[in-house]
């Protein structure tokens, strides 16, 4: 026992405590990302960050060796069609962890490549602390045993999580949701309405299809469709389209031959959830974003259908959208793949712009969620754990 305390010891001690290696594999993970390394950047500038990441973290001073851009694939197609591309992801990530030997490895989400790095980590003396738990407790629970033997510590965002993870034997601290700390003063609706060239007196409906090629492949075609129908019962109707921060103008817009009066919005999500009146959303996190603005939605999401039956084989709880799932009942709709038709999300959204009472008990609703997620903060309560473990 003695010589293996003494080799772990000299392992610890081997590390280069001025580096922290952070990897994060979609827009989700990018914004989390870059918002931590500004503040672990406050605490211990001469800190040297890098990883795997995209622009927001770039602008924060992380020196990213893969962009996000290669990583951000859903389905098992498209993972194998990019598997190249991965692959070399991890390799080099995997080389930086054995030759640089860094204090730490911050993981963000994105659970089928960073649970196989952390056992990388393992082996290599490097300890891993994981910030966004990837939702294992909702299709994987069997790995969160796994992942106790391969992580020093948890940083989870929603307080349900704290429970499960330390349950397993796993150090782990509730921080809050780092989306609070990106809401700012509502901006006056008939300025930004006049930035997109919107009318601000009429109903905007905010389009939001995911950071991914595919999602867009799946999710947009029908989220048009639902918008043309509405236009037909609505002809006022408006809608802004943010771009994802992995994707450019181009991704979306050859979807969007024959629809007037959908606006594209690139670098301002803020800006489109402050003017959106209602929303048809991807499952993911813009759903917590959109629920954070308190604009009532529908959350959708469509996949390949081999996918979608070992998913549903897989998937243990009641409700897909994290929104349902924190409030434990259904706030907003939930369509799901076939579900997820033009005419029914057409249907619901309509009801939301026609029936005040309804949209007054959603937003209600979405306020009670927003109460549970505690308040700002969380990127630089993350960012202390990260710098005490660095020591």
């Amino acid at each position: 026992m003695q010589d293996n305390q003494g080799l772990l010891l000299k392992v610890a001690t081997n590390l280069n405590r001025d580096r922290v290696l952070i990897v994060a594999g979609e827009s989700s993970g990018d914004l989390h990302g870059g918002n931590l390394a500004l503040r672990i950047k406050a605490l211990r500038p001469e800190l040297k960050l890098y990883g795997i990441g995209g622009p927001r973290m770039r602008e924060a001073g992380v020196d990213t060796f893969v962009d996000i851009a290669r990583l951000a694939v859903v389905g098992i197609w498209e993972v194998l069609a990019h598997f190249k591309d991965i692959k070399d992801a991890f390799d080099r990530a995997k080389k930086a962890l054995v030759e640089d030997r860094p204090a730490l490895l911050v993981l963000i989400d994105y659970p089928d490549f960073n649970l196989r790095l952390a056992k990388v980590a393992k082996e290599a003396g490097v300890p891993v602390v994981y910030y966004v738990s990837p939702q294992l407790w909702a299709w994987r629970r069997g790995r969160i045993k796994n992942m106790a033997r391969l992580v020093r510590k948890m940083l989870v965002v929603f307080p349900f999580e704290e429970q499960i993870y330390k349950e397993a034997g796993i150090d782990c601290t509730f921080v809050g949701h780092p989306l609070l700390d990106t809401l700012g003063d509502v901006p006056d609706r008939a300025a930004l309405a006049g930035r997109y060239g919107l009318d601000p007196e009429k109903p905007v409906l905010g389009l939001l299809p995911g950071s991914r090629r595919k999602e867009l492949s799946y999710h947009l075609p029908v989220m048009l469709k639902a918008y043309g129908l509405l236009k037909q019962k609505l002809p006022g109707l408006q809608a802004v389209l943010p771009v994802a921060s992995a994707l450019g103008p181009k991704d979306f817009e050859i979807y969007m031959g024959g629809y007037d009066g959908v606006k594209l919005v690139e670098n301002d999500t803020e800006g489109v959830m402050s003017l959106m009146d209602a929303a048809i959303v991807a499952s993911g996190t813009a759903t917590l974003q959109t629920a954070l603005y308190k604009k009532p939605m529908v959350i959708m999401y469509r996949l390949s259908p081999l996918t979608y039956r070992i998913g549903k084989a897989l998937i243990k709880v009641k409700h897909i959208g994290m929104v349902n799932l924190i409030a434990d009942e259904e706030v907003v709709p939930e369509l799901i793949q076939d579900q997820a038709s033009p005419e029914n999300m057409s249907s619901l959204i309509f009801k939301m712009f026609c029936d005040k009472a309804y949209y007054t008990e959603v937003v209600r609703k979405l306020e009670a969620v927003c109460i549970k997620l505690g308040g700002p903060g969380a990127s630089a309560r993350a960012a202390e754990e990260v710098v005490r473990l660095i020591g």
